[in-house]
This record gives structure tokens, C-alpha cells and sequence, in this order.
């Protein structure tokens, strides 16, 4: 979906056109938690439509996502994102950011390395090696942490306030990611 923010237009899977500014009406914002759980709104395949019934959190991660992404390249943007949908297996927003990734720009042949870019590393720029692992390491952190030499290297290729917004992109994506699996989003039904 694509979203308003602040006169930029930004993209979010999380299923409904809703405005930071909160015109578009909120279904289910005000639902009392105990009521049944098909009276909230959903989606395609009866699952919850998060946008729709948690407005707040939703405009809140929106703005989250168009902060994190304030001074980076906009091609490493949509590698961190395509990224970690690979790890996350999230086709949704996979379609999603390749796309995107195409209209910016991005040449197929990287596209097509992203998800084996430490086979391929002459594909990417030292900066984008750096940000690649950071967003496995990030994304799978559950597997041991972010290494130290994995910071190291992210460090020495963005200034801190690149890389707090690199860090704040990867654990968007994630989120995002999450949301479109836990809601069963369907690829290829953003309107892209």
C-alpha cells in the first residue's frame, strides 16, 4: 500500500490507504478487547487488517519507517528491505521492494545477487556488503547476536547516524515483514 506522509509517498504492507493525519476512518480503534474476534476488520482470507484495526500502531510504524529511512541512499534502502524479506520469507513485501527496486532503477542483475550477495560480492558496493550483513545479522539475531566484527564493519562504512538509521530501516522491514505474514498478505496484491 502505498501511504502519504508528509507529501512523500511512501509504501507499507500492511493493508490499508490510512493517512498519518488519520483521515481515512479507523475501524476497530475503539473496539473493546473482549468482543468476538470477527468483528474486527479483515483481510483477503479472513485474517485481521491490522491498518484498519490498530490505526494508531499503524501511523505510528509509518512514521517509524519514513524516519528511518531520512539521509540513506535510496537503492540501499530497497537492498536492506529486499534483504531481509528473503530471510523473513516474506513474498509480500519481497514483490513489494523488487519492484520498487526496478522503478528506481536497480539493474536485474542485482537484484537477482541480493539473496546470495556473499557469493557475489562484486556486485555491491563495500557500504552496501556492510549494510547487507548488518540486516542478516539484525534479522537473525536470534542465531547469535550482531557480531562485533559485524558492527565493526557497518561502523566503518556509515557515520552513527547512518547506521542508527540502517539499524531503524532493518527493524522496519522486519516489522513490516512480520505483519504481512502473521496477516497472511498476498504477493503480488499491493496494487503494484
Amino acid at each position: 500500500m502505498t501511504h502519504t506522509v508528509n507529501d512523500t509517498q511512501t509504501t507499507h504492507p500492511a493493508g490499508a490507504d490510512t493517512r498519518l493525519d488519520g483521515e481515512t476512518p479507523a475501524r476497530g480503534a475503539t473496539r473493546n478487547a473482549s468482543r468476538a474476534r470477527t468483528e474486527a476488520p479483515v483481510g483477503g482470507d479472513g485474517r485481521l487488517d491490522f491498518a484498519k484495526s490498530a490505526p494508531k500502531a499503524f501511523r505510528a510504524l509509518v512514521g517509524f519507517d519514513t524516519a528511518a529511512r531520512e539521509g540513506l541512499e535510496p537503492a540501499l534502502v530497497e537492498l536492506i528491505q529486499i534483504r531481509a524479506s528473503h530471510l523473513n520469507h516474506c513474498a509480500y513485501c519481497l514483490h513489494m521492494h523488487t519492484n520498487d527496486a526496478r522503478r528506481a532503477g536497480e539493474s536485474e542483475d542485482r537484484l537477482h545477487m541480493v539473496a546470495v550477495w556473499r557469493e557475489a560480492p562484486h556486485f555491491f558496493t563495500e557500504r552496501e556488503r556492510a549494510a547487507l550483513e548488518l540486516t542478516d545479522a539484525v534479522t537473525l539475531v536470534a542465531d547469535g547476536g550482531v557480531p562485533a566484527d559485524v558492527h565493526a564493519r557497518a561502523a566503518a562504512q556509515f557515520d552513527d547516524g547512518e547506521l542508527a538509521h540502517v539499524l531503524a530501516l532493518i527493524l522496519t522491514i522486519n516489522t513490516w515483514n512480520r505483519i504481512a505474514l502473521a496477516t497472511a498478505r498476498t504477493a503480488g496484491t499491493d496494487g503494484r
